[in-house]
């Protein structure tokens, strides 16, 4: 394995670890929600849950005005 791919393998490894915190920190959200007997939609307006939004609408975003 040379440099090259080791580097990418690291950051690979950043992005998993890192959408690993913020979908236990999302989970936590809606645990605290139903706890609270909240809404079902209150945990997307927290911090987590709206970076999980955006994350999963990018996509979406850059298809439309790429054009």
């Amino acid at each position: 394995m040379d440099g090259s791919q080791l580097i990418t393998l690291l950051k690979y490894a950043a992005v998993l670890v890192a959408a690993i915190i913020i979908g236990n920190w999302f989970l936590s959200e809606t645990r605290k929600a139903k706890l609270n007997k909240d809404p079902w939609y209150k945990p997307y307006f927290s911090v987590p849950g709206i970076i999980i939004l955006v994350a999963l609408s990018l996509p979406v975003w850059l298809w439309l005005f790429s054009r």
